[in-house]
């Protein structure tokens, strides 16, 4: 895989990711914050891994970060990448991961979360998850091969990033 494979795959999980948000969303206009490319194989994985490394490097192994599962895989800061949701420099690579049959998923970043948790408790296709002092909104939808995140607090603050 090149460098502008990768891109392009980054750029279709976002614009995915943007496409899902917009569907269940309307008129939100809530900016990526981090993406993650869903590895279909460990070959994939590999080749993923030395592709990324031509546009940024490790930031954090996640294993150490509250609310993420120890061993799933790398995050990258990256060359910011312009996508259609916004600038974008947190990427993670997942390993393969059969609850995750997916190609990738998005997070975005909204400015008063607690206010958009309340509009959305209850309504379908909608899930809370917490863990620990962290959490997120997931927005689940059959017709799209991607998911979509609201955290709080959001990944680039929660690294100083």
């Amino acid at each position: 895989m090149f460098k502008e494979e990768l891109e392009n795959m980054i750029q279709s999980i976002v614009s995915q990711a943007k496409g899902l948000k917009d569907k269940h969303l309307v008129g939100d206009n809530s900016r990526v914050n981090y993406a993650a490319i869903f590895s279909q194989s460990d070959d994939e994985y590999k080749d993923l891994l030395k592709a990324i490394k031509e546009i940024g490097g490790v930031i954090v192994d996640t294993s150490s970060l509250e609310g993420f599962k120890a061993e799933t895989g790398p995050l990258f800061k990256i060359t910011p990448l312009d996508t259609v949701a916004g600038s974008l420099k947190l990427v993670k690579i997942r390993k393969p991961d059969k609850t995750r049959a997916e190609r990738g998923d998005a997070d975005f970043t909204v400015d008063n979360y607690d206010k958009f948790k309340k509009g959305l408790l209850g309504k379908e296709g909608f899930n809370l998850i917490k863990r620990g002092d962290f959490e997120m909104i997931e927005i689940v939808d059959s017709e799209f091969n991607v998911r979509v995140y609201f955290s709080n607090s959001p990944l680039d603050k929660q690294l100083k990033v």
